[in-house]
């Protein structure tokens, strides 16, 4: 398509300024020089992982996310499924143009592999396995978001404007094949460049793949299935020689201080990474708007309440964007399962003095204006809040607060922001909802800075016990099954006061589809895959329907999203292509 081509890796225009007068066949004609190719072919991994585009085309318009309800509008396409046949002008567009530009360095890179000079047969596999990998990754983004469109295996290097569809068995053959000669190629680690390939990242995508596949494979699904169940557990059987396990605790893998750079590194839980330096100039888009820009994707306001001012520690809440759904919350026993507090916030600390310009011990006192606005008790009225010490605000998914009016913080509780039918009742700029806090970056350097720097976990080691899990139970092995999510389950229990081990372990009789999207939830919730997890397993308009009553427009169609009109219109032969089905 002739966007792929303008945009792709040996492309020129008459603009352009070459200093050097170098062109890509005589760079990547030397084994110092390919790894150029290879390093641009990562480069869009960092448009879609650590921003927004890649958050709302893998996470929203499930049964999880809703827009929070200062910005109903925004991303609606995906969000609502609201005008997504217009295509144009939504994540939808960019998606599309990143992943085929990224495919189109790759096909680029591994066409001229053989003439870039390698004398070390190890290093030029090694190079090959990452493009592979990354080929393979980047097409399984565009066959399970698109289904059977334009698959290209060389490099595009004049514009076409004319394409042909491959089916879905055509793309998933290649996935595999790039990604098990990856996995055959690519070493088991790269010392301190920890962000590259690796064989467990080729393996544990291999297993997505082929689970991804079964859900396609009529009379093969099973081999699939089984192929998706093994591989996963030879990632698990190795990993002490892949320099992987699970985190001790599941918060520890949010703790922007102490963990975020551990989890790719050696005996961490990341399969896969997408790293962020600290030096904004050295990420992929640099400047005002470089690295990671999660952080405040899924906040809630706080600042507004009293006691409180915007800080790093509580994340920036000018630019928030979802809000869970009542189910997400409910699907946590946070009794027993620290994935709950693990994920979300629900207490702010005060943080605010009453009057910093004249008062030296740090306290909020509450005043009658803020009694009547808060629905206080007027008992509350001059009783304070000191400064790191006590609660400012509780948003929580309790369904009621004891003794709420008399309580000296502002509290919000489940039915505050919800209806008992899942809709959301909670209005305007400041309205608050439980905070997921995965992504609050401590490491930024301003309240209100638009750089972050933390590391975007693409994959971690726990998909490979859902992914076995989930394909033993399409095998029909549900106690096999369970024993795979009892092992995320330990992890996850409560240990103290009262170690909750035994409670949180499940047996067969537990084990149904629903369950296991339930836990899909909650081990992963926020993590790039909702979307991706409810249109494999077919099972998205039902658990849209059941689950986040907000959204009305949803239909059978939307299993696929559409080609963008700004490809369809350059096409020759467009009738012929043709759009995806339900798309105008």
């Amino acid at each position: 398509m002739l966007a792929l081509a303008v945009i792709g890796a040996a492309s020129c225009s008459i603009d352009e300024y070459n200093p050097s007068n170098a062109n890509a066949d005589e760079v990547w004609a030397t084994p110092e020089g390919f790894v150029t190719a290879v390093n641009g072919a990562y480069s869009e991994l960092r448009s879609w992982y650590g921003k927004e585009d890649g958050i709302f085309m893998s996470e929203t318009g499930t049964d999880l996310w809703f827009n929070e309800p200062k910005n109903l509008t925004y991303a609606r396409q995906l969000t609502k499924y609201e005008g997504l046949s217009a295509a144009d002008g939504n994540p939808n567009k960019s998606g599309w143009k990143l992943l085929y530009s990224a495919i189109n360095v790759c096909n680029a890179g591994i066409d001229r592999i053989g003439n870039a000079g390698f004398t070390d047969d190890n290093e030029r596999k090694k190079r090959e396995g990452e493009l592979r990998f990354l080929r393979g990754f980047y097409y399984w983004h565009v066959v399970e978001t698109w289904g059977g469109v334009n698959l290209r295996i060389h490099e595009t290097k004049d514009a076409e404007l004319t394409a042909v569809r491959s089916s879905v068995d055509a793309f998933y053959d290649q996935i595999i094949s790039d990604l098990e000669l990856a996995a055959d190629y690519l070493p088991n680690d790269w010392g301190a460049e920890y962000s590259r390939a690796t064989k467990k990242a080729a393996l544990g995508v291999l297993a997505r793949a082929y689970l991804s596949r079964a859900y396609y494979g009529g009379a093969n699904a099973n081999t699939y299935f089984t192929k998706a169940r093994d591989i996963a557990q030879s990632v698990i059987d190795r990993k002490g020689e892949f320099k992987v396990d699970l985190s001790a605790k599941y918060a520890d893998l949010w703790n922007s201080t102490t963990n975020n750079k551990k989890i790719g590194q050696a005996n961490g839980e990341g399969l896969f990474v997408v790293s962020n330096s600290t030096n904004s100039a050295l990420n992929y888009d640099g400047g005002v708007k470089g690295g990671n820009l999660l952080y405040p994707v899924f906040q809630t306001t706080y600042y507004a309440f009293p006691g409180l001012i915007n800080s790093i520690d509580y994340g920036y809440d000018n630019s928030k964007r979802l809000m869970p759904t009542r189910a997400l919350l409910k699907m946590y026993d946070e009794t027993m399962d620290s994935r709950y507090t693990g994920s979300f916030q629900e207490v702010w600390i005060a943080n605010k003095a009453d009057d910093p310009a004249t008062s030296a011990d740090d306290r909020y006192k509450w005043n009658a204006t803020d009694v009547t606005k808060y629905g206080k008790d007027v008992s509350v009225t001059g009783d304070i809040m000191e400064v790191g010490k006590d609660t400012a605000l509780l948003i929580t998914k309790q369904e009621v607060v004891a003794n709420e009016a008399t309580k000296p913080y502002v509290i919000y509780d489940l039915n505050d922001i919800y209806g008992a039918d899942g809709k959301i009742k909670v209005t305007g700029q400041s309205a608050p909802y439980v905070n997921l806090k995965k992504y609050i970056d401590l490491s930024r350097t301003t309240v209100s800075s638009t750089v972050g720097f933390n590391d975007v976990v693409v994959m971690r080691f726990a998909e490979m016990y859902m992914i076995a899990a989930e394909a033993e139970f399409n095998l029909g092995n549900l106690s096999s099954a369970a024993t795979y999510i009892n092992v995320l389950r330990t992890r996850a229990a409560i240990k103290a006061p009262v170690d909750q081990t035994a409670n949180m372990q499940v047996d067969a009789g537990d084990i149904t589809l629903d369950f296991i999207l339930d836990e899909y939830a909650r081990e992963f919730a926020g993590e790039y895959r909702r979307w991706f997890d409810l249109k494999r397993t077919r099972t998205l308009l039902d658990r849209v329907h059941t689950y986040n009553p907000d959204i009305t427009q949803i239909q059978p169609f939307h299993v696929l999203r559409p080609v963008p009109n700004t490809e369809m219109t350059l096409l020759l032969n467009a009738d012929e292509f043709g759009q995806n089905e339900g798309y105008q």
